[in-house]
């Protein structure tokens, strides 16, 4: 569109005609000294009317000068019209008369300077070119070819003309943006000289680096001509025409994909191939081959299928051509050649003409506009808001249109930079018909308060038009932006970071934005840190690998020791949720580095629990078999941690996922299991003193969580995992199946895929086990032959008389013979563990030292109680009942049989059944059996409920006390005591106490030593827990009659036994509260008497007793002195009372004015 504007100027009209771009998309502009010329833009085809009227298009800039008035003709129209080959032609004079207007194109301005051999113009209209970014082939091909100035006597061909007759041309400065812009070279100061001289010195600095590559480039074609020569034409792709890569063939092809590889963003792959072939420079095509032409892309080659279409400029290029004589005789011939050149003359033809139709019809096309909007007062202007001189802006009402106001005298200056960068921007553009001065105008509008000095103020004036300069916009204003949000709302910003990060082009400002991303929140919760892991994740998907490398990976470097424990937190998750999105490489170094430091130097137990969880993602994705050692030394630093959430996620997560890749790797059973059953067995043989009961639960926790692993690997390599399908008749899986794991991990249905297939999984390997056996079944076959006894050899080994122990090994076997079912169990575990164990009468008198081992109590602990059947129960009680009678008769320890009890009686649904086989000892013939179950009651008791006491255990342990043998009756004192300590109803108390008073005082157990002896360890052991009661009226008086009766004891091994028990149970009451009647009347004297015994036989006790004695003696005067100090202070408070009722009862009498209140506290003189 074309605008035409008259104003007066120095006494004469001129017309100013402003075109703009209308139409056309949105607004989109285009700027009129846009004009490129490359090969792909020379293909485009007009997109216009039916009647061959070119579409909106961008004409070239005239300038008519006529008879009272200029006219300054700017491009109009819209899109892109025209063949780009004639797109636009120098300023040049027009007759007033309005003839045909002549073009021509820059490209065959730069044929002809090479045809007219001005080397120097063309290489400075290169130069400007270059520096505009609209570089031209034919200039770009003459000047890197360093043939063209080597053989002087050669003259290029002329090209062909283009578009019409051309008038003569002057030399003139080249068009450029206003980026590269100097306009120093148009004022009249006279340097074009010295300009041209640099370009000079430029050139040939240019021509002799290009000399040193030819020279290098010299054994490439020495190589190359030893073969045949290079074929220039494209054929057909066959396999019986490909021949082995030739060395100029082999660089050419490495520099096409080198630069591939660049332009998608796999920099390291680059660099390894970079490496791979040292001998070749990549950053420059000269180092390919002398006088070579640079292929297309591969890309290109892949869409054009490796052939390239001939173009016109391409044929008319000078120096880089093909002459004839070097095409090889058997492929071209001199005829086809001559009819080649007869086509590609003919193109030529017609594109010219194609060209000269399409400029003829937009002739017309902005004459017609031109009539119509010669009346038009306002004109638009797509324009950036510059600083012009001569011209004012003011901001309109509502509207984002600038209006410009223009001065005759600055009128053209203005033009020349209003059309030299052009956006878009729409501008009101007003010419001031007032007498006012610009000065006086730029200060009356100065009042208006415009701000764009500032930063923000620059950003505000420059709205973006692209995406491209929104995303720079972003990455410029997010940062003063972030600072001040509220630090509660700052979340609601990491979309907007993401996606600038995501598309910013500068890798710069990518890396303050993910900067400002992981600084974003000071001390981020858990919902900011889970929207920022999101983030980061939806970053990682959109960049790909390498970018996560290299843009996110340095963001968690480099908060690996936050003092903030919420940051190293984000930087412990963030490595597990990029796991999946980074290159292996880096996977299983630098990440798995990372996450190692932090477990091993990190103080907070948080960032080491998502320090372990990240570590059981990494083993999810990681591929090195070399990293299985690491992986193994990670597991067992994990378990081994003193945080109880720590060694939790290591179970939860590591193991399950770690035990994943051991079973990829295959090596499960061989290497993993089989490294901690031995790890195991050594540290039950380290120490004398018993192993490190910390360190056994730590390795046999990580062997039952591997259990489930086991079993999956187990079903999946079966002989039947071939044949499974999915069905809706299988049968559901039982809830109480398998044990509950610790995590879906643990979950053999998620390890094996779902429970539909476990469902039938499970099916065939009962059945396989039932009908079949385990031939041919080389996992199961491991873990029966091997595993199993290895397992029970370890067992024999434990000290029984550790709970924590027995536990562990009880826990391993329970889960490993729920977790392979009870067909399993039945055929494969209880078998091996009734082989070593040998329970029958004839061995029963004999002895049998594997019962008195670990293997008794986890037998029965952890394969008997797996299943909670009638016949399982049954099981149960007939083997403790065989152990009970066989250690008895065998006079063995009971501690593998007392193991047992304890374990089974942590569980309140077995105290029935204990009882059960205590009264089958209870009701045996034999005493040592009978001894046994009632030194069984002990241990029984402090678990089992009052109910059960009352009705079970007491009347078993009164018919004991009856029973005919002493050693019986002796056994049930302990049970007693330990009812005593533990029971609160007074009736069983009573009938306790009754039950001890007759051990103490029938005349039958005077004499009996042993009964003493029992007794006083039992009062002993359950005098400081007992009721107050119960020990001041029974123990303390009966253990000062066993004092002061071992004072007469003429038997002295009785009496030094009788006497150390005493010392044993006085040493334990006295840290108990004893009343001063009961320390006076028998705690003393018990002690005195206790004394007199120590200075005869036990001399080094005797001041322990002395000083007992003493203690106890200060006490009791205490005692009496604190009672003085209460009655006097009883007494005083009497009296402070008395005084205290007298004085309110005479403050009471004052009837008269508050002022006699103070004659109260007046001294009587």
């Amino acid at each position: 569109m074309l605008h035409k504007v008259q104003v007066p100027f120095q006494s004469q009209n001129y017309h100013i005609i402003l075109g703009v771009a209308v139409g056309g998309g949105g607004g989109a502009v285009v700027n009129p000294f846009n004009l490129s010329d490359s090969d792909e833009e020379s293909e485009l085809r007009p997109i216009g009317t039916e009647n061959g009227t070119p579409g909106p298009g961008i004409a070239p800039l005239q300038l008519r000068v006529e008879p009272g008035s200029v006219t300054l003709v700017l491009p109009g129209g819209g899109g892109g019209g025209i063949s780009p080959g004639v797109e636009a032609a120098p300023v040049s004079p027009v007759a007033a008369g309005g003839g045909a207007e002549a073009r021509l194109s820059v490209d065959a301005i730069a044929a002809q300077l090479l045809r007219d051999q001005y080397i120097l113009t063309a290489l400075e209209l290169h130069t400007e070119l270059l520096e505009s970014g609209r570089e031209l082939p034919r200039l770009r091909d003459y000047f890197s070819n360093p043939g063209n100035f080597e053989r002087q006597s050669w003259t290029p061909p002329a090209a062909k003309e283009q578009g019409g007759a051309a008038g003569q041309l002057n030399r003139a400065g080249s068009i450029s943006t206003l980026d590269s812009l100097d306009f120093a070279r148009y004022s009249d100061d006279g340097h074009r000289e010295a300009d041209e001289r640099v370009a000079v010195l430029e050139f040939e600095l240019r021509k002799a680096k290009e000399t040193i590559q030819a020279l290098r480039a010299n054994l490439t074609q020495a190589a190359e001509s030893e073969g045949p020569s290079r074929e220039r034409r494209s054929f057909r792709f066959s396999p019986e025409m490909e021949e082995p890569v030739r060395p100029l063939e082999k660089r050419a092809l490495n520099f096409l994909v080198n630069e591939y590889l660049l332009r998608n963003n796999y920099k390291l792959t680059s660099i390894t191939f970079s490496d791979e072939n040292d001998d070749q420079d990549f950053e420059l095509w000269d180092d390919v081959g002398l006088n070579t032409p640079k292929p297309p892309s591969l890309l290109h080659q892949y869409r054009t299928g490796g052939s390239c279409p001939p173009s016109p400029r391409d044929t008319a290029d000078v120096a880089v051509g093909v002459e004839a004589s070097e095409l090889p005789l058997n492929s071209i011939t001199q005829e086809s050649l001559h009819k080649m050149e007869r086509t590609q003359a003919l193109e030529i033809v017609q594109e010219l003409e194609y060209q000269i139709g399409l400029l003829i019809g937009e002739k017309h096309s902005l004459v017609e506009q031109i009539k119509l909007l010669q009346s038009m007062s306002i004109r638009y202007l797509p324009f950036t808001t510059l600083p012009l001189e001569g011209a004012t802006s003011m901001k309109m009402e509502n509207t984002p249109i600038t209006k410009l106001i223009l001065h005759p005298q600055s009128m053209m200056s203005v033009c020349n930079k209003v059309l030299l960068q052009a956006t878009a921007y729409w501008v009101f553009v007003f010419f001031v018909f007032r007498n006012l001065s610009p000065a006086f105008l730029q200060a009356l509008l100065s009042f208006c308060q415009l701000s764009t000095d500032s930063r923000l103020g620059s950003e505000v004036s420059r709205i973006a038009d692209s995406e491209e300069s929104l995303l720079l916009m972003l990455g410029r204003c997010l940062p003063h932006i972030v600072p001040n949000v509220l630090l509660a709302k700052r979340e609601e910003l990491i979309p907007l970071i993401l996606c600038t990060a995501c598309l910013h082009p500068e890798p710069k400002e990518r890396d303050q934005l993910l900067h400002i991303l992981f600084n974003l929140i000071k001390r981020p919760d858990d919902e900011q840190r889970q929207m920022i892991l999101t983030g980061c994740v939806a970053f990682a998907r959109h960049v790909g690998p390498t970018r996560v490398e290299a843009e996110l990976l340095p963001q968690c470097w480099e908060q690996i020791n936050h003092k903030y424990l919420e940051r190293r937190l984000l930087v412990a998750e963030s490595c597990g949720a990029l796991a999946p999105y980074l290159p292996k490489e880096i996977r299983s170094s630098l990440v798995l580095s990372m996450l190692k430091q932090m477990l091993t130097e990190d103080k907070a137990h948080l960032v080491r629990e998502a320090v372990v969880k990240s570590l059981g993602v990494i083993m999810g994705y990681i591929d090195d078999a070399d990293k299985y050692s690491q992986g193994f030394e990670l597991m067992l630093l994990s378990l081994g941690d003193p945080s109880e959430r720590v060694v939790s996620a290591t179970h939860q997560v590591f193991i399950p996922a770690f035990a994943a890749w051991t079973t990829e790797l295959g090596v499960l059973q061989s290497q993993l299991l089989s490294s901690l059953l031995l790890r195991v067995e050594g540290l039950l043989k380290e120490s004398d003193r018993g192993p490190d009961e910390h360190k056994l639960h730590l390795l046999l926790s990580g062997l039952q969580s591997l259990i489930s692993p086991l079993f999956a690997l187990v079903l999946q390599s079966a002989p039947f995992s071939g044949q499974v399908e999915l069905q809706d008749s299988t049968p559901p899986i039982e809830v109480t199946r398998f044990p509950r794991p610790a995590s879906m991990l643990q979950d053999v249905a998620t390890i094996v895929g779902s429970r539909e297939r476990l469902a039938v999984l499970l099916q065939l390997y009962d059945r396989q086990l039932e009908h079949e056996g385990t031939m041919g079944w080389g996992s199961l076959l491991w873990v029966v032959n091997q595993l199993l006894p290895h397992l029970i050899r370890i067992v024999g080994q434990i000290n029984v008389n550790s709970a924590a122990c027995v536990h562990e090994f009880s826990r391993l076997f329970w889960r490993l013979c729920r977790t392979f079912g009870k067909i399993f169990t039945n055929t494969k575990v209880k078998p091996q563990f009734q082989e070593i164990l040998r329970l029958s009468e004839e061995n029963a008198t004999d002895g049998n030292d594997v019962l008195t081992k670990g293997t008794v109590p986890i037998y029965a602990t952890g394969v008997l109680t797996c299943y909670n059947q009638e016949e399982d129960r049954k099981l149960l009680v007939a083997f403790l009942e065989d152990v009970m009678m066989s250690l008895s008769l065998s006079h063995a320890p009971l501690d593998s049989l007392k193991a047992a009890f304890m374990e089974l009686g942590a569980n309140p649904a077995y105290h029935e059944l204990l009882l059960t086989v205590l009264w089958y000892g209870v009701v045996h013939t034999s005493a040592l059996v009978r001894c046994t179950a009632a030194r069984m009651f002990e241990l029984l008791v402090k678990g089992v409920s009052e109910s059960l006491i009352a009705q079970r255990v007491v009347p078993a342990l009164i018919a004991l006390s009856d029973d005919p043998e002493i050693s019986v009756r002796i056994s049930t004192i302990p049970a007693f005591g330990t009812i005593m300590e533990t029971v609160t109803q007074k009736e069983l108390l009573e009938r306790v106490k009754m039950q001890l008073a007759s051990f103490l005082e029938d005349p039958q157990y005077q004499d009996q030593h042993s009964l003493h002896m029992e007794i006083i360890r039992t009062f002993g052991r359950v005098g400081p827990n007992a009721e107050p009661r119960f020990r001041d009226e029974f123990v303390l008086p009966h253990l000062h009659k066993l004092a002061l009766g071992n004072n007469g004891q003429t038997a002295e091994a009785k009496r030094v036994g009788i006497a150390t028990q005493l010392f044993e149970a006085y040493s334990a009451l006295s840290c108990c509260f004893i009343s001063e009647d009961v320390l006076v009347n028998h705690f003393l004297p018990g002690l005195r008497c206790l004394r007199v015994d120590m200075e005869q036989f036990s001399p080094e006790y005797e001041d322990i007793l002395s000083s007992m004695i003493k203690e106890c003696e200060q006490k009791v005067e205490n005692r009496n002195s604190q009672e003085a100090q209460g009655s006097m202070s009883i007494a005083a408070s009497l009296v402070s009372e008395d005084a205290k009722t007298k004085f309110l009862s005479k403050v009471g009498q004052l009837t008269t004015s508050g002022a006699m209140l103070a004659n109260v506290f007046q001294r009587k003189k």
